[in-house]
């Protein structure tokens, strides 16, 4: 939507996209919040995850999948409850589920269990074959820090394996994973992985507001970008336009330059 006429504007593909993907984490919205959010903002949301386990205590979990595939909206559950099937030994089962759910996305990850990559991608090649894959790399561990060329190796092998995307870890709070405790970017880590991860390819989990500016100046407008709060939607997208004092000056061209007329 373009309420108004402005030059200089970054372009932004049309739903369903590829790239410039907005996944928003749905931590428990009411059924009627769900509603709302699309309602004020379902033109700028490609994803909604519903994030980490929620998913099994939601109530009216069926209605509320339909309700944002109905509004072009791709869903899926949080790497987490694979998780907690995997370590159930009920890998069956979580297809199952997904198949009962009518689930057309997935993730896997392994933020909090141990499991050898080689397994991982087995997992990832063997639900391929029932939906689309999104695999997410990074610990949510503090303390664990993996260098550049693993996470790189990582990546390309998950999308190898036949993952639609892959997430770069940050939890909900953009704490872990590509940043550091403070929230902090780790520059030369993002850096390293765009020299051999095609952007495209990547979603940026990236909470924070001064996580979503750096990724906009670095990558573009078109970044893919994720765990953006439901009240944090239309903000980012004026972030990505340069509508917002952060990105402000950044997209625009010569010929915008502001030259105050003389009395």
């Amino acid at each position: 939507m373009k309420n108004f006429k402005l030059k200089h504007i970054p372009e932004r593909p049309e739903k369903p996209r590829n790239t410039g993907l907005t996944m928003v984490m749905d931590k428990g919205l009411s059924f009627r919040e769900a509603e709302n959010m699309i309602d004020a903002s379902g033109e700028y949301i490609d994803i909604v995850k519903l994030g980490f386990g929620t998913s099994y205590v939601t109530p009216r979990l069926q209605e509320k999948i339909k309700l944002y595939r109905d509004n072009g909206i791709m869903v899926y559950f949080g790497g987490t409850l694979f998780e907690a099937y995997l370590v159930r030994n009920q890998f069956e089962d979580y297809i199952k589920m997904l198949e009962k759910c009518g689930m057309e996305h997935a993730e896997i990850s392994d933020g909090s269990i141990e499991l050898p990559h080689d397994l991982k991608l087995e997992y990832i090649s063997r639900l391929s074959n029932h939906v689309t894959v999104l695999s997410e790399v990074g610990s949510k561990d503090v303390e664990k820090i993996i260098p550049p060329y693993q996470w790189i190796e990582l990546m390309q092998k998950e999308l190898d394996a036949g993952a639609w995307k892959v997430i770069a870890e940050a939890r909900e709070a953009g704490n872990v994973g590509v940043y550091r405790s403070s929230g902090e970017v780790r520059e030369g880590l993002v850096q390293e992985i765009l020299t051999k991860i095609p952007g495209e390819k990547i979603i940026w989990e990236a909470p924070q507001k001064a996580q979503q500016t750096y990724f906009i100046k670095l990558v573009g407008a078109n970044v893919n970008l994720g765990n953006i709060a439901s009240n944090d939607i239309i903000p980012l997208e004026t972030l990505r336009l340069g509508l917002r004092s952060d990105t402000f000056s950044f997209f625009l061209g010569k010929g915008a330059k502001f030259i105050p007329k003389k009395k």
